[in-house]
């Protein structure tokens, strides 16, 4: 009796498939039944039986001697594999009985029943199949994986007790990628598992995976703080241990945000808190980056705390606060004497150029606040704070900066345009108001390819800014550029027409006597302008 559906399913597949005896034993009754007929995945009435944990099925066909124990389907999953898979202890507990069974088939990925009851954590499955002897726990599946090393990664605390009890199953046995069962439960925050697995005499604590992370790096990195505590209880872990990337498990703490685990490994004195990757990232510029407040005041707290560290791009964690806008982490970090404010970046970044370059308020009067501040300070262009703060239209900001007596109003090192300029050229009037109400400012001094103020304003059209700088006594309307060009020339150019005749008119109202005046504020002679640089690149 063969009949079966398209799907290759016969009568004997439905009934065993539904886990109907009465029907099964009626149809085993047929002297011309075919009990081998697989459906369209490979899978026999005694694969079906046993995948639905019907334990009395599976027994019936068993009592026929011509049905095959050990037929694979698609997947290369025995009916043993299956029932182990699905926790059908009955079942497994019957098929184990035969004799001519194979408990060692593996499926496509080579995984064992043992592995596969191991991975579901089925306890009961796996105490059976471990009480053969012909069954080792130390067949290895795809990557490497033993039953030990799903078990852990699982948290199957009695499956890996029972595991850990046959002799022949060894705790450091790695992956394909390096990894030990306690890696694995310690980077999954399986405490009851680490526990076992440190107790064993044999145990590596310290071994590390083929990137070089130990068992304590994996869980501090994920944040499991009870994990890191019982592994720092050994005196045999290496705290300091580095991963092939130069972090350590502090660092690596630090980076994804852990502060009670940074408190954790902190209180191990022989944890080094300055320890940098090869791109000179501490533990601190980590904590910092993060955000971490909590992380950075208990490395603060540490008397062997090296503040003033620099990574490769020159960057201190106090430069990272400032690029991060964390007023509380800055706070924290300029309470300290043995921090330099100063300290640039090698682009040229202070703190102090970047938040004025940003606008940041908070950030500047926090600075200002240190007598040890460079207010002058210029970046590798020449440009100091307060040309940032006037060229990005930060009205208070340059507010803060003009309100200390040791504020240069004069272009930086290398002679760049002044805040003046850099203000007018932009239009920002409410800038340019203070800084023509400051004693000390020239309205005519010159910048790149000597532009001035009024030339600038002029060729960009603003009109508010003409009139501020027309309305200074001592400006000089005459000065030519390196390119030939005056503030009118430009104005026409630009097709500026308004300020084309507040330019003509203040011409025709100036005297014959004020006209020899003016002459006598000699306009500069145009630079070189090879001499000069390009106009700076705004950083994005």
């Amino acid at each position: 009796m063969s009949s079966y559906t398209r799907e290759g399913l016969t009568p004997l597949s439905w009934a065993a498939k539904g886990g109907h005896e009465a029907v099964v034993r009626l149809l085993l009754a047929r002297a011309d039944l075919d009990t081998e007929i697989a459906d369209e995945f490979g899978q026999t009435p005694l694969f079906m039986a046993a995948r639905e944990g019907h334990k009395g099925v599976v027994k019936m066909l068993l009592g026929r001697g011509d049905v095959n124990l050990n037929p694979a389907n698609l997947w290369g999953q025995t009916p043993l594999w299956r029932a182990a898979m699905e926790g059908h202890e009955g079942v497994v507990k019957v098929l184990l009985q035969r004799m001519d069974i194979n408990p060692n088939t593996a499926a496509d990925r080579r995984e064992t029943p043992l592995f596969r009851a191991a991975y579901e954590g089925h306890e009961g499955v796996v105490k059976m199949l471990l009480e053969r002897h012909d069954i080792s726990p130390k067949t290895r599946a795809l990557y490497g994986n033993t039953p030990l090393f799903v078990a852990a990664s699982k948290g199957h605390e009695r499956v890996v007790k029972m595991l850990l009890g046959r002799a022949d199953s060894h705790p450091n046995t790695t992956n394909q990628y390096g990894q030990t069962p306690l890696y694995k439960a310690a980077k999954k925050g399986h405490k009851g598992v680490v526990k076992m697995l440190l107790e064993r005499v044999d145990i590596n604590p310290n071994a590390p995976d083929k990137e070089g992370r130990t068992p304590l790096f994996g869980a501090a990195v994920e944040g499991h703080e009870g994990v890191v505590k019982m592994l720092l209880e050994r005196v045999d872990v290496d705290p300091n241990a580095l991963d092939k990337e130069g972090r350590t498990s502090l660092f690596g703490a630090a980076s994804e945000g852990h502060e009670g685990i940074v408190k954790i490994l902190l209180e191990r004195e022989d944890v080094n808190p300055n320890t940098a990757t090869p791109s000179g990232q501490t533990p601190l510029h980590a904590a910092v980056s993060k955000g971490c407040k909590e992380a950075v005041k208990w490395l603060l707290e540490r008397a062997d705390l090296n503040c003033g560290t620099t990574n490769i791009l020159g960057e201190t964690p106090l430069l990272l606060a400032f690029t991060h806008w964390n007023a509380e982490v800055v706070e924290m970090l300029l309470e300290r004497n043995d921090i330099n404010p100063n300290t640039a970046a090698n682009d040229g970044r202070s703190p102090l150029l970047y938040a004025t370059w940003l606008g940041w308020e908070v950030g500047v009067e926090m600075l200002l606040r240190r007598k040890d501040i460079n207010p002058n300070i210029t970046d590798e262009l020449g440009y100091t704070p307060l040309h940032k703060a006037a060229e990005e239209g930060h009205y208070g900001v340059v507010k803060m900066l003009l309100g200390r007596a040791d504020i240069n109003l004069s272009p930086g090192r290398n002679g760049k345009d002044t805040p003046l300029l850099g203000a007018a050229g932009e239009g920002h009037e409410g800038i340019v108001k203070i800084l023509l109400e400051q004693n000390g400012v020239n309205p005519n001094a010159t910048g790149y390819r000597g532009r001035t103020p009024l030339l600038a304003a002029a060729k960009e059209g603003y009109e508010g800014v003409v009139k501020m700088l027309l309305g200074r006594a001592d400006v000089n309307t005459d000065i030519v550029d390196a390119d030939g060009e005056t503030a009118l020339s430009q104005a026409l150019k630009n097709g500026h027409h308004a300020i084309v005749q507040l330019l003509s008119e203040h011409k025709n109202s100036i005297s014959p006597s004020d006209g020899d005046k003016s002459t006598a504020l000699s306009s500069p002679e145009p630079s070189d302008p090879d001499q000069h640089s390009p106009k700076r690149i705004r950083r994005s």
